[in-house]
């Protein structure tokens, strides 16, 4: 069996930033419009909103996966999940400085620390590797 990376766990976290950025957005329940749907000219649709483009939705095996990502996060301090999740996010290495006042080697340093604690507690129980998980990919 191979062993989880650091490499891998970061992937995974990419992953899951990903995935609930696909998913649909919460909404109030109970509240509809009576009105009627409007037909503007082409004048008036010239100026209106754009609309909202989202990806498609994620399948239930990658909505799997961000829940088991989730909860790796509970092995790691509570800054230590901000800063993994920042990562995940692609936030750059300036902001995460700002938000954590620290240099950036310091950061990527605590960084690389978080997902060698997640490796590690996953290598301890035994779990597969990503490479060893066969799943729908297309």
């Amino acid at each position: 069996m191979t062993e989880w990376t650091i490499d891998d766990v970061a992937v995974r976290f990419e992953d899951a930033a990903f995935t609930g950025q696909r998913l649909p957005p919460v909404r109030v329940q109970g509240y509809f419009n009576t009105w009627p749907a409007f037909v503007r000219t082409e004048w008036e649709a010239f100026s209106s909103d754009a609309r909202e483009y989202r990806p498609f939705p994620p399948s239930p095996v990658d909505i799997e996966r961000m829940l088991e990502a989730m909860r790796w996060v509970q092995w790691l301090e509570v800054e230590q999940r901000h800063l993994v999740w920042m990562r995940a996010k692609r936030y750059g290495w300036r902001d995460i400085t700002i938000r954590f006042a620290c240099d950036r080697t310091t950061a990527w340093r605590r960084w690389q620390k978080a997902l060698e604690i997640v490796a590690t507690n996953l290598n301890s129980e035994g779990r597969c590797s990503p490479s060893k998980i066969v799943s729908n990919v297309g």
